[in-house]
């Protein structure tokens, strides 16, 4: 990957980044506080929906640089004919290397941003000095494995079904018909944005991976001493489905695919041939394309 290309792949993802992050982030705070154990209103409701910005915004840019200047070289290194039957594979390979890297700067921010969402009176860098005071750097990386494997979960979802799709005759021709329906009106700013196909993926997606998003949401939070502060993702949901059984795992499944998870983020920047995939969440990226 040649080093314009490589600057070019990193500023174009953490803005893409950043802009996602902060205007989807009340739907990510309302989501959080809804798997919080404490319940939704007792973590805050919707009273300082912003709480948490900050971290949000400091921790966007490079999380999302990372992810795709990783992405990108792993890409670069795989290359193969684009014909080949491999190539979801190259994708999928690539972007899960992406999010392990982009994870380390993720999940501190994490972190931080989800414990200030159900504490809308403690400031973001009151809940960090406090973090670090009592749990170390350990505790601004707990919740590192759940965020991994959800990512992990998502990126297969993900390219398993745009190879489907596009491989898929009948799939390819609705896909084609919604398209061309929407691209009529040429001169709309919207025109061909919305696919009805991208609409159901996204929340396919969001229904598969939320109960791994709960979980993360519960380790993150846990008190310090308890199963769930473990960090052990198995223990989580395991705790959660004895006392509250499947609405405890999938609260909420509408804000949980569109808000920004730690998501989703498309796998190319601008200017690559996948150029229209940009921002994170299930529904946001496969939506608009």
């Amino acid at each position: 990957m040649e080093p314009r290309e490589s600057w070019a792949a990193l500023a174009a993802g953490g803005i893409a980044g950043v802009f996602v992050d902060l205007i989807l982030f009340p739907l990510d705070t309302v989501k959080t506080r809804l798997q919080s154990p404490q319940g939704f209103r007792k973590a805050g409701g919707f009273r300082g929906i912003y709480a948490g910005v900050p971290s949000t915004a400091i921790g966007s840019f490079p999380n999302a640089a990372a992810f795709f200047i990783t992405y990108e070289n792993v890409k670069s290194v795989l290359h193969h004919d684009s014909t080949s039957y491999l190539t979801p594979v190259t994708h999928m390979v690539a972007a899960s290397f992406g999010e392990v890297v982009a994870c380390l700067i993720r999940v501190p921010s994490e972190v931080v941003k989800q414990r200030a969402q159900v504490s809308p009176s403690a400031g973001t860098f009151r809940i960090l000095s406090r973090t670090l005071y009592h749990e170390g750097i350990q505790g601004l990386y707990r919740g590192y494995k759940s965020t991994v494997l959800r990512e992990l979960e998502n990126n297969c979802e993900d390219q398993g079904s745009n190879h489907i799709r596009k491989s898929n005759p009948l799939l390819r021709v609705t896909h084609r018909a919604c398209n061309r329906r929407h691209n009529s009106h040429h001169h709309s700013l919207l025109s061909g944005t919305v696919s009805p196909l991208g609409v159901l993926k996204g929340g396919f997606a969001a229904a598969v991976t939320t109960p791994l998003d709960v979980a993360k949401t519960r380790i993150m939070l846990a008190k310090t001493g308890t199963t769930a502060a473990s960090g052990n993702v198995l223990a989580a949901l395991g705790g959660i489905w004895r006392t509250q059984g499947l609405p405890g795992r999938v609260p909420f499944l509408c804000p949980a695919g569109l808000a920004p998870h730690p998501v989703r983020r498309g796998k190319d920047p601008p200017g690559s041939s996948s150029s229209r995939q940009v921002g994170r969440g299930a529904a946001l990226h496969t939506a608009v394309s």
